[in-house]
């Protein structure tokens, strides 16, 4: 059977990233449009999938939110409509938190699309009006705390030419709890009972992805036998979301500063979920803020 086209809808919060994720998968080898009105949405794959030969279209990305002001209303619609002509789009919904958003503005200057009063009141409505669109979101990506070529990275794995449309991926966090949780954890774990090199003298100047962290924090047979759980239970869970429609789990590993012990099970845990052939993204959120 002919593969169908890939479409993937870039959507989310105005500043976090839609347009650099756009250039991304247009590199990948997307044909993209911005800011198309949601009506206009099924003529344009209908378009993609009539091409044919050299020119044949397989993969299109297209940009749509809230600047398309009372056009953004027909979205929701219009991927109904989709999916009633046996299309599978893809939803990509980008979003970050309203400091990282509020950060971003007063950088660029720019006008917020709903904004009639502060910056912040016009994020917090953006981000009322959204909620039902990232509840069926097939991939939710937080963009605070990542540069743009790290979102690229995210991308590439994502969406690159190997990458089959429906994959699951896991993506792991490693946080400080004193830094705050992530936003966008369907699963957290608290690894402060493990024993703690920030009070050995030679190893607190180290991060968790060193050697010599690793063996201190998996020298205890408690953090080995967590980890072995830890595993076990992911490979329970994983099926049960896939069945559910759900392509993304985002596992967050919590320790007090996020450097040490969060960093050395997150390392463990993504080395063992790769080699059992899952997709796995790894971001170490607060590993460069200093030690626990």
């Amino acid at each position: 059977m002919e593969d169908r086209l890939r479409i993937v809808v870039v959507t989310g919060m105005s500043g976090a990233g839609k347009t650099q994720a756009l250039r991304s998968l247009e590199d990948l080898g997307y044909f993209c449009i911005d800011n198309l009105p949601p009506a206009l949405l099924l003529k344009v794959v209908e378009l993609c999938e009539r091409t044919e030969g050299q020119g044949k279209i397989e993969r299109v990305a297209v940009g749509s939110d809230v600047r398309g002001g009372e056009f953004f209303d027909e979205l929701e619609e219009a991927l109904h409509g989709m999916q009633q002509e046996g299309m599978i789009p893809e939803i990509l919904f980008l979003e970050a938190s309203d400091n990282s958003l509020v950060k971003r503005y007063k950088e660029s200057r720019r006008r917020h699309p709903l904004s009639e009063g502060t910056v912040l009141g016009a994020i917090q409505t953006e981000r009322r009006l959204l909620c039902g669109l990232r509840e069926r979101a097939s991939i939710v990506l937080d963009t605070s705390q990542l540069t743009p070529h790290r979102l690229r990275q995210e991308l590439q794995q994502l969406f690159g030419k190997d990458q089959r449309r429906g994959d699951f991926f896991i993506s792991i966090v490693t946080f400080g709890f004193k830094h705050g949780l992530p936003l966008d954890a369907d699963l957290v774990f608290d690894v402060r009972f493990l024993a703690n090199p920030f009070y050995v003298q030679d190893l607190k100047p180290l991060s968790g992805q060193s050697p010599e962290i690793q063996e201190y924090v998996f020298s205890s047979g408690v953090a080995r036998s967590f980890l072995r759980r830890l595993d076990t239970l992911l490979n329970f869970l994983i099926p049960h979301y896939v069945s559910e429609g759900k392509s993304q789990l985002t596992v967050a590993i919590g320790c007090t500063g996020g450097r040490h012990r969060s960093l050395a099970v997150g390392e463990r845990l993504t080395e063992r979920m790769q080699k059992q052939g899952h997709i796995v993204l790894l971001d170490h959120r607060d590993m460069d803020k200093g030690t626990e």
